[in-house]
């Protein structure tokens, strides 16, 4: 039985956190970077709520220098039989 890769919006948002600080920035500073008039969208990733949009991911990619792959943590769901 095969699965259906999905994005793992937790550890996506862990990783985004891990990467925001390893790079040195802040909340506020990734906030201005992305042109956010508040940071409840950082936030929001960094709970694992939502993901970056397309547009945003490649900024972010861009900011850390890592490619886009590096943020979005997948995993694998099995998929039911009959599906």
């Amino acid at each position: 039985m095969a699965g259906i890769s999905v994005i793992d919006m937790e550890e996506t948002g862990k990783n985004i956190k891990r990467l925001r600080k390893e790079a040195g920035l802040t909340v506020r500073s990734l906030q201005e970077i992305m042109g956010f008039t508040f940071p409840q969208a950082i936030y929001k990733w960094e709970r694992g709520t939502t993901v970056p949009t397309i547009d945003h991911l490649v900024i972010l990619a861009d900011v850390l220098g890592i490619s886009m792959d590096r943020i979005i943590i997948v995993k694998v769901m099995r998929a039911e039989a009959g599906e």
